[in-house]
């Protein structure tokens, strides 16, 4: 509920202003002189203040300036006779949002506050887009048409007609957020807020204040009420990447948003109702989080109504070309460099490589590639990637201990084989005396381990 502070020395004025502004559906306070409204106001924020012009102790002018001054994002509508216009029209010079004159229509200064509301929140997500343009979000499109890509869109296309939670699970660099813009994008709420906050790269101190504002004084460096990103996001969409880095007890407050829609702001008594569809992100195992007491089981199961799953960029290899056209071509147009081509070789080094890093890898390997060629065809010696060994192949990812043992004892058994080799001069039969095998054995030893007896020994 929007709160208006209402400040005149005619008590039929005050009341009647009450009366009205209470029936629209405004939490509304009235005192009857400048300095209790400005005091009034260091105590408890408020969205709009309605002050007379010309009032004994204190008038409009220095009352708008002790207000803005405290909390700049208030909104002061002044009430001003016919003859005070010019002192009104200086006042909305200093700041004031509007003035109307008396004798007025209260639907007419009804309307002021609406439109006074709805420009703070405009405000307010402007600045949300503001920040957003000073980040690189990635690709502006989906690309891929691997079955796997498919199968994700399909699963999107589906959930986002609803205002149902969407889980989006998968690796780091996967492109989460890209994911949560396309559901946002093909909802009824397209034309609302878009809101994205990464739980992980924000201290857990400030996190409750970055998603639910905080009252003036609610802690030292709190000096003007803040909208928080619920707030803003109101009617709209509030993306949560790495939702699992989220704080257990903050963990609880967004359970209640999730359940009642409304929250508190930090140092506030005033439940806020909200409208936000949530869709939240994670790369780390949630419900090992939950056995581990990390995460709340009950907001697992809130978040979680509709999982998705995005597949990593090695389970759909065949996307690899498209995407890396795309961003030869962004990153050609961004540079202003001429048009350029990925030769052959290097499509095929990118289609054998594993992609730990995803989609920003890719991009990112691209974006370098593009600054290293100095001719208009990439080549693999411009691509900052590496085929792992043999070895390395052999130990893959989630080997079990028998087989961490079985690589460790081949990387010992040929580098020892090396050594011996150099110390006898590349003199097999010695070096299997050495040690303690026959030559047969070592023999097929070094074509196991595919040791160059010319380069390594």
């Amino acid at each position: 509920m929007s709160t208006v502070l209402v400040i005149d020395d005619k008590k039929s004025m005050r009341d009647m202003l009450s009366q009205t502004l209470a029936a629209e559906g405004f939490d509304v306070d009235s005192v009857s002189s400048g300095t209790r409204g400005v005091d009034l106001a260091s105590e408890k924020s408020f969205d709009v203040v309605v002050t007379d012009l010309m009032m004994p102790d204190m008038d409009g002018i220095k009352v708008l300036s002790r207000i803005r001054e405290r909390d700049p994002e208030t909104a002061v509508i002044m009430m001003t006779a016919y003859a005070t216009v010019e002192n009104a029209v200086e006042a909305m010079k200093l700041g004031a949002f509007d003035f109307v004159t008396k004798p007025f229509d209260t639907s007419h200064l009804t309307f002021l506050i609406r439109r006074a509301l709805e420009q703070r929140q405009l405000e307010a997500e402007n600045e949300i887009l503001k920040e957003e343009l000073e980040i690189t979000h990635g690709y502006d499109e989906i690309i891929g048409d691997s079955t796997r890509m498919h199968e994700v869109m399909r699963l999107i296309t589906k959930v986002a007609s609803s205002d149902t939670s969407v889980l989006l699970l998968g690796e780091s660099g996967t492109g989460k957020e890209l994911f949560a813009r396309a559901i946002h994008k093909t909802s009824p709420r397209a034309e609302k807020p878009f809101i994205a906050i990464n739980c992980a790269a924000i201290p857990h101190e400030l996190l409750e204040n970055e998603l639910f504002g905080s009252e003036k004084g609610a802690f030292t460096s709190s000096h003007a009420k803040k909208m928080g990103k619920f707030e803003v996001a109101n009617h709209g969409t509030i993306f949560l990447d790495e939702i699992g880095d989220m704080d257990i007890a903050l963990q609880a407050k967004l359970l209640r948003v999730l359940q009642d829609r409304e929250f508190e702001r930090l140092g506030g008594t005033q439940s806020i109702k909200v409208d936000v569809r949530v869709i939240a992100a994670s790369n780390a195992d949630l419900k090992e989080a939950i056995a581990e007491k990390r995460f709340r089981e009950d907001l697992f199961y809130r978040l979680s109504v509709f999982p998705v799953t995005i597949p990593p960029l090695r389970d759909r290899r065949e996307d690899v070309p498209a995407l890396a056209q795309h961003f030869l071509e962004k990153y050609c147009r961004e540079m202003g460099k001429p048009k350029m081509r990925i030769s052959k070789e290097a499509l095929n080094l990118m289609d054998k490589y594993n992609w730990p890093g995803n989609v920003r890898e890719l991009e990112n390997t691209i974006e370098r590639a593009i600054i290293l060629c100095e001719g208009k065809v990439i080549g693999t010696d411009h691509l900052a990637i590496r085929l792992p060994t043999v070895e390395e192949i052999r130990l893959r990812e989630g080997a079990g201990l028998k087989e961490v043992g079985h690589h460790a004892q081949m990387v010992a058994e040929r580098a020892m084989i090396i050594r011996v080799l150099k110390d006898t001069k590349g003199n097999k039969r010695k070096a299997a005396e050495i040690l303690q095998i026959d030559y047969t054995t070592l023999f097929e030893k070094i074509k196991k381990y595919n040791i160059d007896t010319i380069k390594e020994v």
